[in-house]
């Protein structure tokens, strides 16, 4: 069956990549700047994280906010469909929790 048709297939669309998670993760504690996300996901090269908030912009999870200010502020925070997926993230963050305890 093809995307269109399988929502699971959809959400995992939405969802793909390590980073992804991990981004979302932190959207969840409130609005962020670029610079605060590469400070907690050390691992994430500048273009790749620039491209998953692109991506997330894209599908309409994540809401980029451009300040007029010199330098350029931009802040990214969640949209009402990003925040559909919380409860998702928090039962993998509670399946991971038990992965740990067995």
């Amino acid at each position: 069956m093809g995307q269109k048709g399988c929502p699971i297939e959809r959400a995992v669309t939405v969802l793909d990549g390590k980073w992804t998670l991990l981004i979302l993760r932190e959207l969840f504690l409130g609005t962020r700047r670029f610079g605060d996300l590469r400070r907690v996901l050390v691992d994430v090269s500048p273009k790749t994280l620039t491209d998953r908030l692109r991506e997330l912009e894209a599908k309409g999870v994540v809401k980029r906010t451009i300040y007029p200010e010199i330098p350029p502020r931009v802040e990214y925070a969640l949209t009402k469909k990003g925040e559909r997926a919380r409860p998702v993230i928090e039962a993998l963050k509670e399946w991971g929790e038990s992965l740990a305890r067995s």
